[in-house]
């Protein structure tokens, strides 16, 4: 019997995931399609009565409703209970809903797997939406104690402060001037997404041998990364912590631990072109 999987949010268009997953279906022979779900706030109760009834085998989630679809699940499990967000739901053998966050293994396996004297490391975080909460517990699980976070709407960054105690919170009218102090930023924003606005500021003071990694990616390369691949800056753009948090959601959905080859990578590069 044909199953269905989909990855909701607002906007959802640029999302990746249905070239991602519908490759892994058919390498591995699996009769299921995962497809895009535009959907308002609203429409969560429906898509999580989808899933107990088997209408959807699975979901990804992403902005807006990492958090607001929490209230809708049975339980959850991992880095989604230790993070308050989810991105990989689905109904269990004991029919439990469950919601799980694999943005987290995503970042690390993406990016700090490799990281030398992560305790030195002093990191800012911009942004304190959807992603930020995986993005900081991916840090702390890494070693790194020193952790910044900037958003534009000061309220949220004290909200993540309530579970992330060590938090040092700046103010968003100071981030050109802050960004020279970090070794490595993080950008945790919609800001350079496809369609999206563009930072208004200019990264021209940050250190030459600053990190700089962007959750997007779509496009390939954000203007700012752009910028600061120019200059000689080390930067990772989204696409390793995209296929990564893919990886383990397939693997939560099919239990098969799906190969990421160089025709994937060409594949979804191809698709950002």
């Amino acid at each position: 019997m044909k199953k269905f999987f989909a990855i909701i949010g607002k906007p959802v268009s640029h999302s990746l995931s249905p070239i991602l997953h519908n490759y892994w279906f058919k390498k591995y022979n699996i009769d299921a399609e995962y497809s895009l779900i535009d959907i308002e706030e609203s429409g969560l109760t429906t898509i999580a009565k989808e899933i107990r009834n088997k209408k959807l085998s699975g979901i990804n989630v992403t902005l807006p409703y990492k958090q607001k679809i929490i209230p809708l699940l049975d339980r959850l499990i991992n880095d989604a209970k230790s993070t308050h967000s989810v991105n990989t739901v689905f109904l269990d053998e004991t029919k439990t809903l469950i919601g799980d966050n694999t943005d987290v293994y995503g970042l690390q396996a993406g990016y700090l797997k490799g990281l030398v004297n992560a305790d030195k490391k002093n990191v800012l975080i911009i942004g304190a939406g959807g992603v930020a909460p995986s993005v900081i517990f991916s840090l702390q699980k890494s070693k790194i104690k020193k952790i910044s976070i900037i958003n534009r709407t000061h309220e949220k960054s004290i909200f993540l402060k309530k579970n992330f105690s060590f938090l040092n919170i700046l103010e968003w009218k100071f981030l050109e001037s802050e960004v020279k102090n970090f070794d490595i930023i993080i950008n945790a924003t919609s800001l350079g997404l496809k369609g999206a606005k563009e930072f208004e500021i200019d990264f021209k003071n940050v250190k030459s041998n600053l990190t700089y990694i962007d959750t997007i990616y779509n496009p390939f390369e954000t203007k700012t990364l752009k910028s600061l691949k120019e200059r000689g800056i080390k930067t990772f753009n989204g696409l390793d912590m995209f296929i990564y948090q893919g990886q383990k959601s397939f693997y939560l959905w099919n239990k098969i631990n799906p190969e990421i080859d160089d025709q994937l990578y060409e594949l979804l590069q191809s698709k950002l072109k």
